[in-house]
């Protein structure tokens, strides 16, 4: 079996961990100030928040570094429109809003994290080839 924990640098873990429980409605299951472990509802790792410059990994050294170059946080999702009324309640603004992707023909949209991660929000849909 294989599992991929996504791990992104934030500046503040708590701050970070509470937007995307808030606007995702995930579960915080290991907080902290350096780390946390954010899960879906069915209990699986959906992303690991690390703060800046904690625990000297090389890559999570330099927080002036451009947050996200070269990701995206890709999230196929079937509660689409509940986050996207949490973004509203909250007057966060979006990046894209809602259309029609000419590649997965799904709805989406999307938005910036607090620490400028970019973020894309989509009808859920099973892979094609």
């Amino acid at each position: 079996m294989t599992a991929l924990d996504p791990i992104i640098a934030v500046k503040d873990v708590q701050a970070s961990a509470a937007w995307y429980q808030r606007i995702f409605g995930f579960k915080n299951a290991h907080g902290g100030d350096n780390f946390a472990v954010l899960l879906s509802e069915s209990e699986d790792v959906i992303l690991c928040l690390h703060k800046w410059e904690a625990h000297h990994h090389p890559t999570l050294t330099d927080q002036d570094t451009l947050a996200g170059n070269g990701l995206l946080l890709y999230f196929r999702t079937d509660r689409m429109e509940d986050i996207l009324q949490r973004l509203t309640d909250a007057g966060w603004p979006l990046e894209e809003p809602v259309h029609l992707n000419p590649n997965s023909l799904q709805k989406e949209f999307s938005v910036r994290d607090p620490d400028g991660y970019f973020l894309t929000v989509t009808q859920y849909h099973e892979y094609k080839g």
